[in-house]
């Protein structure tokens, strides 16, 4: 845990108040939140304003009129074509709004500050001399950064550093930069769209060790960050865009993070990863090493290999970034921001359970057997209940006189019933759904298996053939179960193949056959069929468990909307369609989580369908 720097902060703020109307300048003098000023507004016709980061008040209740603007204009140099102008060796901004004849009409008088030691968080990282991406929402601070990072590799580091200052807000407003910058030369850019120019002029003609770039937003600056990094040239910058994941879909921007290409694969590869043909992959090395999330102005998320971070964001998974903070003792606290523990992933590309297909499942067994046990799953468990772990305890059903009768066959509705109606089968069910959720978890009375079905010794080496790896790792990992999933069948103790491709294949069952392994198969690679595919494998058929569905395995995000409904279809067939062989109609969904329902029944080896019209369309399940 490193201690970060204390912060130091120069704003000019005088500077500024110069330049505003008497009025304005006199209210701003004297207000006791001026060293929190973010921002003056001043529009013709309106009432001025001054921006707090957490509230916004008027400063005048005179509206302002064009000698208020003019007054402004005549004390600030030239704007710019980004329509910015600045006040000489100043980071102050101001930026002009124009009406269709091209007169301004509207000053936006941004306060700039030099704040020493903001780069505390990620000064081990600048240090190593790999390129860095800063990204961040407007106003998180990423040119005040970027501006503290350029100093510290001047001043400290001694490495020669070119900023190229397109709007003069790196180094200020003048020909003299701002002292903030140390010993770093900045170069002044005459017009925005040249700015890809200017970047690789620096290179050319100035010798840099490291390059500073504030904004790269179009396709030639990308190209030419990539030009500087091929040569050598440590790069720090930022973009638009508040993740790494906004990179990849923004094609104008994806080359900064390696581009993205879509590749078609052979039918071998395709059936060994268990994906499409058609994938998404990285085009080439990202331009920058490391990307810096600026999600607060204290708290950065930091992905250390860009590149290992986006080859995982394409395959659906996702990457584990550190989460770095400054605690209330002025230290850095490096966490990860994503936990170790298993959690639902990412909604995969190609996967039937959310994309397209009927919405309705009916009930199948891939292994030819009518009876499971429904499991926990292995390991420790319970820190957390069940909102975070989706296990839940059977419930102890109501004595059946609490139930009023009902003619035989009618399903049993789940909507909700006019105040002014008896006791319904909807109260009883919602009496036993909310006590389910105050049940602590289960403590496992039971050792995991040490053997495998054959003898072999855990944990139990699978080799998985035209199979979605992602789905079965889900489970492997959500179960805590004693496999380890190859992609060498040397190593393999067993093969578990999709059953219409194990039938063409007779080189696999050939190799299965020399080496002695036993061959799974499942008609697709749904969670159900999974779940029961390794069950069999571990001898879990027949032990007999009365253990509680994890709703995780069905669950897409996670969140409590998700679990509730999978909880309600689990209540649903266990205390009414099981016991009593009665239809049971569950509350309406979206198309998503009836989707979870569905596969939830399936798993039940019941037969379920959705009917009525959006949005009161929803779940009917049938007993056996």
């Amino acid at each position: 845990m490193a201690s970060a720097t204390p912060l130091q902060i120069t704003d000019d703020l005088n500077q500024l108040l110069e330049i505003l109307p008497d009025e304005i300048r006199l209210h701003l003098q004297n207000h006791p939140q001026r060293d929190r000023l973010i921002e003056v507004v001043m529009d013709l016709g309106r009432r001025p304003e001054a921006r707090f980061p957490n509230a916004a008040e008027y400063l005048s209740e005179s509206p302002i009129t064009e000698a208020d603007l003019s007054y402004c204009i005549d004390r600030v140099g030239m704007f710019s074509g980004d329509n910015r102008a600045g006040i000489e060796q100043t980071l102050h901004r101001i930026s002009a709004m124009r009406n269709r004849a091209g007169a301004i009409v509207g000053l936006t008088c941004r306060v700039g500050r030099a704040i020493y030691g903001t780069i505390g968080l990620i000064r081990d990282l600048v240090e190593t001399g790999r390129s860095i991406l800063m990204l961040g929402r407007p106003g998180v601070g990423k040119t005040t950064a970027l501006r503290e990072i350029a100093r510290v590799l001047a001043d400290d580091l001694g490495k020669r550093v070119v900023i190229i200052d397109t709007s003069n807000e790196i180094a200020g407003d003048g020909d003299i930069p701002h002292p903030a910058i140390g010993r770093a030369r900045r170069m002044q850019v005459a017009r925005p769209e040249l700015q890809h120019q200017v970047m690789i002029e620096a290179v050319e003609n100035h010798m840099p060790e490291v390059i500073v770039i504030d904004e790269i937003g179009t396709e030639l600056e990308a190209q030419a960050a990539r030009t500087i990094a091929e040569r050598g040239v440590q790069l720090v910058g930022t973009a638009h865009g508040n993740r790494i994941d906004n990179l990849i879909k923004n094609p104008t921007l994806s080359d900064l993070v390696g581009g993205i290409q879509s590749v078609t694969l052979g039918d071998d590869e395709a059936r060994r990863r268990g994906s499409q043909k058609s994938v998404l992959e990285r085009k080439a090395p990202p331009t920058f090493d490391i990307a810096v999330e600026m999600l607060e102005r204290q708290k950065w998320v930091v992905h250390e290999s860009v590149a290992d971070s986006v080859d995982m964001l394409l395959r659906n998974r996702q990457p584990n970034p550190q989460l770095r903070s400054v605690n209330e003792n002025g230290q850095v606290v490096i966490t990860r921001e994503t936990p170790n523990e298993p959690t639902p992933p990412r909604r995969p590309m190609g996967d039937p359970r959310f994309g397209g297909g009927r919405d309705s499942f009916s009930r199948g067994d891939a292994f030819g057997r009518e009876s499971f046990g429904r499991g926990e799953s292995f390991g420790a468990r319970g820190e957390r209940g069940w909102r975070s772990s989706g296990q839940m305890a059977p419930v102890v059903p109501y004595n059946r006189t609490e139930i009023p009768d009902r003619a035989p066959g009618e399903p049993l509705s789940l909507r909700q019933r006019m105040p002014g109606d008896p006791p319904s089968e909807r109260q009883y069910f919602d009496r036993i759904l909310n006590e389910s959720f105050d049940i602590p978890p289960a403590v496992d009375l039971e050792e995991s298996p040490t053997v495998g079905p054959n003898g072999e010794d855990l944990p139990l080496h699978v080799y998985p053939y035209a199979i979605s790896r992602h789905q079965l790792d889900q489970v492997v990992q959500t179960l805590n179960l004693p496999i380890v999933l190859t992609k060498d069948i040397d190593s393999a103790d067993v093969v578990l193949a999709l059953r219409s491709h194990i039938k063409n294949h007779a080189k696999l069952r050939q190799m299965a056959k020399a080496r002695q392994l036993s061959i799974y198969t499942v008609k697709s690679s749904s969670m159900p069929q999974l779940i029961r595919a390794i069950q069999r494998m571990l001898n879990m058929d027949d032990q007999g468990f009365d253990e509680p569905v994890n709703l995780n395995l069905f669950a897409d995000k996670g969140d409590e909307d998700e679990l509730e409904a999978l909880e309600e279809a689990r209540l649903a067939v266990e205390q009414i369609v099981l016991p009593k062989g009665q239809p049971v109609e569950l509350l309406p969904r979206s198309a998503k989580v009836r989707k979870m329902q569905h596969e939830l029944v399936e798993h039940y080896r019941l037969k379920s369908s959705s009917f009525g019209e959006e949005p009161n369309r929803r779940l009917r399940i049938y007993p056996a």
